[in-house]
């Protein structure tokens, strides 16, 4: 027999914080508030696009990647080598955005018995594609069964000379706010895709309508990393203060940098380059185009800034645009419409921890 304890404590239900809540970003802080780091060589852990390593006379970038089927990728749609490019190229993109040139890789996936060995050396012919292009050796990795689906992870390590690594966290008020390329294409593709999955889930046999598509498909499907950023800012004799790429939409990557740098900024709508035929298929979809850059992501274009005293050495290089400039962090962080007024900038873009 137990004795009956009188005055026992009464414990309080434990508390629990769904994901939904937090967000991605908000997990990621949560998680990594208690991090130490015990190593002097450790230049830069968490909070970029890559962590900072010493190596000596110049330093290692690293930086890795999750892609969960169901979740970052649809196979109805995604063809499993342009799954395998586009796996590697949003690494290779992490090296780009700190100013880095890619090195080597390792792949990892756990898949389910669903996929034939001949499905994966499909993934496996699209990431060595990617690795040839843009010249990364493929070191090692791991491989697993999965009980539902396939789960790909990716770390990529690059290198820099020490002063040539660029940080989310050097941004100044008054720099200038640049971007690479056209953005919202990426997004775009994927409602095409979308909407044509959802034709073939109602009647398999009708044949997908892509045909005048191709530009805003491919965006999705095989993007491209801007690693050639690093040689244009060489070559115009320009050292940006700040960088990022664009993988969540231009809005949340302003705010990110606005976060680490400790600024405000004035982003121009009207100056956010958009391509004409996304801007179309944006208005058929009835979206107003500059959302599909501000919230679609995808585009894996680079954002960045530089000093005031650089603009006429970047006004002339073709495909990059000034969106705006940054400010003090008290002025808040502001988007300039058209006519004139100011809106506050806000994240809404994709976020696969939310409901």
């Amino acid at each position: 027999m137990f004795e009956k304890r009188e005055n026992a404590p009464r414990q309080e239900p434990q508390k629990h914080t769904a994901l939904s809540e937090l967000g991605e970003f908000g997990l990621i802080d949560r998680l990594t508030r208690p991090v130490k780091l015990y190593h002097p060589e450790t230049i830069k852990g968490i909070g970029d696009d890559a962590a900072v390593i010493d190596a000596g006379d110049h330093v290692i970038l690293l930086s890795t990647d999750l892609l969960v089927e169901g979740i970052h990728f649809d196979l109805i749609y995604m063809p499993l080598k342009h799954l395998g490019y586009k796996a590697a190229v949003v690494n290779i993109s992490d090296i780009a955005a700190m100013n880095g040139i890619p090195m080597q890789m390792t792949v990892s996936i756990a898949v389910s018995s669903r996929f034939p060995a001949e499905a994966l050396d499909e993934l496996y012919s699209g990431i060595l594609l990617a690795c040839e292009q843009y010249k990364v050796d493929l070191v090692g990795g791991d491989t697993s069964s999965s009980p539902k689906g396939l789960v790909i992870s990716i770390s990529i390590t690059g290198t820099a000379q020490r002063e040539e690594v660029v940080y989310r966290n050097g941004a100044r008020p008054g720099d200038l706010l640049c971007v690479t390329g056209d953005l919202g294409s990426a997004y775009m593709g994927l409602l095409v895709l979308e909407r044509e999955k959802k034709v073939f889930q109602v009647n398999p046999a009708m044949q997908p309508e892509l045909t005048g598509y191709d530009y805003q498909i491919g965006r999705q499907l095989k993007p491209e990393a801007r690693t050639d950023l690093r040689g244009l800012l060489q070559a115009a004799g320009i050292k940006a203060t700040s960088m990022i790429d664009i993988s969540d939409g231009l809005a949340s990557e302003i705010l990110h940098i606005c976060k680490q740098s400790q600024v405000g900024c004035k982003l121009f709508e009207e100056k956010i380059p958009i391509d004409e035929q996304t801007r179309e298929l944006a208005l058929e979809y009835n979206i107003i185009p500059s959302v599909t850059a501000l919230s679609g992501g995808e585009d894996y274009e680079i954002l960045f800034t530089i000093g005031q005293t650089d603009y006429e050495k970047i006004k002339g290089i073709p495909g990059i645009t000034i969106i705006g400039h940054m400010t003090a962090a008290s002025t808040g962080k502001m988007m300039i419409t058209p006519d004139g007024k100011e809106v506050e900038l806000t994240a809404q873009g994709w976020d696969g921890m939310r409901k």
